[in-house]
């Protein structure tokens, strides 16, 4: 998931559609934005246009839609359905009237405590139509300003009240605010286009780069930014509130291990070279007797080229990446999972045929694409296939809004690092290990690692909870 903001810009949907397209890699299912325009003299009434639907961003927003989407303030989502089929319903920004209050919010992340929150929001007479966060957000932040709360305080007041990782943008009639959770669970930062008074907002730095905007900040663990003006032709003013005191920062690795593309800066690290630099340490870990060093594209496209420098093998594309393919982890079914490891990537027969290839990817979940892409090389001539990946094995679902959905779906779960060897049809397989992959990193302690070894930095109160929070059955890794 990702989110995107425009605060005091003429054009703000259109700089918003190409800020969801720059980070259209974090979800492909559905994609919205909500425009508002201020009032330009008294009397006149505020504007707001809305459109949210299911595909790929230009697909979503052709130009006639764009050219509707007025107003100098916008915020934009892109979604990937973590389950089952992707809806309409569920598509974000998420936008609530009541009493002459309308909110536009959006979020990114998950939350642990979602249901008890809605079942003690339906007993005060809220009603629900999505299964998403975001409309929950909304209906905290509407009860708070009911009892009196103005909308900054009512977000902090709604952000008190859920257990989890958000990374939070929402958008009232003067006011954009952006949240992060106390431990930053999610990225997002700030940044201004040059010589203007425009304010962008981005999970990724890449969508800063598009828009011409220069980063100024991320927004720390547990702040507020509000973003306002006096009128619409006021400059915008930006407020820091620190809602929650921050224990310390428990930022997603698997966002430099997979989602973030890589010339953003995610969480300080450059994702690029923090890739290589897995790639080397792989290469110290466990160093191989090849031919060559091939990627996966395109997540595995650095850790390769870093494995490639530090073993000293030559670095070849021989796997032919369909780029009109989505990414293959976030289908939400295994069907379509399956489907697009056949259509993905073709070998290069000729150059493949009789060679020793090392494969690097990112992470093995399933299982499912990697025993087919090494059937693919078998194929093609390979005479051995050795497999290195840039995280340790995955063994616990994420609670926090990636994609693992259970532990039955795991396959390190079932399986040894032998077993998953044999179960792919490989010649030797490698895991980069947590040790290397703090060592890497220039403040491992900031890291979340649970989705390898359990220790979850915000965990469920109970079984109860945990199943209410992602559908799945946490099983505590033993001492």
């Amino acid at each position: 998931m990702s989110l995107i903001g425009i605060y005091n810009h003429p054009k703000a949907a259109k700089m918003a559609y190409f800020g969801l397209y720059a980070q259209q890699h974090r979800g492909q299912q559905s994609a919205g934005i909500v425009s508002r325009r201020p009032p330009k003299r008294e009397g006149e009434v505020l504007q707001i246009c809305e459109h949210l639907g299911l595909g790929l961003v230009p697909d979503v927003f052709p130009e006639e839609i764009l050219n509707r989407l007025r107003g100098s303030r916008a915020i934009g989502h892109v979604l990937y359905s973590r389950s089952g089929s992707p809806s309409l319903r569920d598509a974000e920004p998420f936008r609530i009237q009541h009493r002459g209050i309308d909110l536009s919010v959006a979020h990114n992340g998950a939350l642990l405590n979602a249901k008890s929150l809605r079942l003690r929001m339906e007993k005060l007479g809220a009603i629900f139509h999505t299964a998403t966060d975001s409309e929950l957000f909304a209906h905290l932040i509407i009860d708070a300003m009911e009892k009196g709360d103005k909308l900054p305080e009512a977000v902090a007041a709604a952000c008190k009240e859920v257990r989890g990782a958000f990374s939070l943008l929402v958008l009232g009639n003067d006011q954009m605010i952006a949240v992060r959770d106390p431990l930053g669970i999610k990225p997002l930062s700030i940044a201004r286009v040059e010589k203007t008074d425009t304010w962008v907002l981005a999970s990724e730095t890449c969508a800063f780069d598009l828009l011409e905007a220069q980063k100024v900040r991320s927004v720390r663990p547990g702040e507020m930014v509000v973003i306002e003006a006096d009128g619409a032709l006021a400059s915008p003013t930006l407020t820091s509130i620190q809602w929650a005191d921050s224990p310390g920062c428990k930022h997603c690795v698997f966002e430099l291990v997979y989602f973030a593309r890589p010339d953003s800066v995610v969480f300080g690290e450059e994702v690029y070279s923090c890739r290589k630099r897995m790639g080397i340490q792989a290469a110290r870990e466990a160093p191989c007797e090849a031919d060559c060093v091939m990627p996966l594209p395109d997540s595995g496209v650095y850790f390769a080229l870093g494995y490639a420098q530090g073993a000293g093998l030559p670095y070849e594309h021989a796997m032919i990446r369909n780029h009109y393919v989505g990414r293959t982890f976030i289908q939400p079914t295994q069907e379509m999972r399956s489907f697009d490891v056949r259509i993905k990537l073709n070998p290069v027969s000729g150059f493949i045929r009789g060679r020793r290839v090392v494969i690097a990817d990112d992470s093995i979940v399933r299982g499912t694409t990697v025993r087919g892409r090494t059937s693919h090389l078998r194929e093609a001539g390979a005479r051995e296939v050795h497999f290195r990946v840039s995280s340790p094995p995955v063994k616990f679902p994420c609670l926090y809004g990636v994609d693992f959905p259970s532990r039955e779906e795991l396959i390190a779960v079932h399986k040894t690092n032998e077993e998953i060897r044999e179960y792919i049809g490989l010649d030797s397989l490698h895991h980069l290990t947590l040790e290397g992959l703090k060592a890497i990193l220039e403040k491992p302690e900031d890291f979340c690692y649970a989705c390898f070894d359990g220790n979850y930095p915000v965990p469920p109160n109970d079984e109860e909870e945990a199943a209410a929070a992602r559908g799945l059955r946490i099983e505590q890794p033993e001492d």
